[in-house]
């Protein structure tokens, strides 16, 4: 089965080579905002929501003052200049109090926070083997099959792993087929990455490659993989030139190179290429838990994944493909499949989405709590918890919220 599915690949590359003397079109489309993205609570909070789980992970199990936490700014990149100033903005999962000495603000988790971080602990172990066969993915689209242990930690929020995954002797990584080698002259220590690398125990070699999100939509809607098309979803407002519409209905019949196949004999500069880079992206967002990232955090997966230096520019190329979500100056890129399809698609859903929903949703309580404090008028709490924090709110120091 391994060498048909090898032969396979063979004959697809070279039905790469005959087609990549094709003109490279340069095609350009204006960006178009699409409201519906922004009313995403999970896409819409992104910004905000690894720093509050980080938070969260660190005020449990027993309050602590926030100089205990303020120092780890850089680290955990709150928006906000003070870590108290981005605890104060979410009063549905961060309860505020007086310390015991010097006055100084000590914060706990709030009762629904808690039990959403009891939830997440709880669907990692139950999903274990799911969330991390997204790693094992990320690490089979590498030719080399390995990543440095920086660029596989980044990617942890990601995919949905616990952020101690790594460093958590609990884990045990081994179970999971993963191991940690050092190399190099460097000697470190266990809590850092630099000089280390996370490869597969097996190196990938004792099963077939995977198949990609987009193979498997093709198998479903036309029985083979002959022909690979890359799902469209046209933005509202957005006309495309006839020649931009010619083009594409031509990159659709290009041959499909798979992210985990080897892409070295496809020339660059050809659509061939490209088409692999938008298949490559596409898996990519499709193996992490909302199915969208900040445009930056992908940088680092470049050259580990064989993409061109000025890849960015597929975002744009490709709206039909990929939203650009403009948040806070930062950049967001969202896979459309997964938000536009209605069901009719072959993503599947990450173990972890739902808990990140519930996460956003207290997000917006804190948001609602933050308006009728400032009206005076009473919060319809959803929570016993809440109903304590209106209640101590004359009692308590914390300044007024901005």
């Amino acid at each position: 089965m391994r060498h048909l599915a090898m032969r396979r690949r063979e004959a697809r590359r070279l039905a790469a080579v005959l087609v990549q003397s094709m003109a490279y079109v340069d095609v350009k489309m204006r960006w178009k905002k699409d409201a519906s993205f922004d009313a995403v609570p999970v896409l819409s909070h992104a910004g905000d929501l690894r720093p509050l789980v980080s938070l969260a992970g660190l005020l449990s199990p027993s309050p602590a003052p926030v100089s205990a936490v303020s120092k780890l700014r850089r680290s955990l990149e709150t928006p906000d200049r003070r870590v108290a100033s981005f605890l104060r903005r979410f009063p549905a999962a961060f309860v505020e109090s007086v310390g015991p000495e010097h006055n100084h603000p000590w914060f706990r988790l709030s009762d629904p926070a808690a039990r959403l971080l009891r939830e997440e602990r709880e669907v990692f172990a139950a999903r274990r083997a799911d969330v991390t066969s997204r790693l094992r993915r990320l690490l089979l689209m590498v030719p080399s099959h390995r990543l440095p242990l920086r660029v596989a930690q980044g990617m942890l929020w990601h995919l949905g792993l616990p952020e101690d995954y790594f460093r958590c002797r609990d884990y045990d990584i081994a179970q999971d087929g993963f191991r940690i080698l050092t190399f190099g002259d460097s000697v470190c220590r266990d809590e850092e990455d630099d000089g280390k690398e996370l490869l597969l125990i097996d190196n990938g070699e004792d099963q077939e490659l995977p198949k990609s999100v987009l193979e498997m939509d093709a198998l479903r809607r036309f029985g083979s993989t002959d022909v690979v098309p890359i799902p469209l979803f046209q933005s509202k407002g957005l006309r495309l030139k006839r020649k931009i519409e010619v083009w594409m209905e031509g990159f659709q019949k290009l041959p499909y190179v798979s992210p985990y196949e080897d892409f070295s004999g496809i020339d660059r500069c050809s659509d061939v290429s490209e088409k692999r880079v938008v298949g490559v992206l596409h898996e990519l967002l499709s193996l992490f838990v909302t199915c969208s990232a900040e445009r930056r955090r992908l940088l680092c997966l470049r050259q580990h994944l064989g993409l061109p230096q000025k890849f960015h520019r597929v975002f744009e190329r490709h709206p039909h493909v990929f939203y650009l979500l403009l948040k806070e100056k930062t950049c967001f890129v969202v896979l459309k499949e997964a938000y536009m399809a209605g069901g009719d698609t072959a993503i599947q859903e990450h173990p972890m989405l739902e808990v990140r929903r519930k996460y956003a949703g207290l997000m917006e309580e804190s948001r609602e709590i933050i308006r009728c404090r400032r009206s005076g008028k009473p919060f319809p709490s959803k929570h016993e918890d809440l109903e304590q924090i209106d209640d101590s709110e004359g009692a308590n120091s914390a300044p007024v919220l901005s």
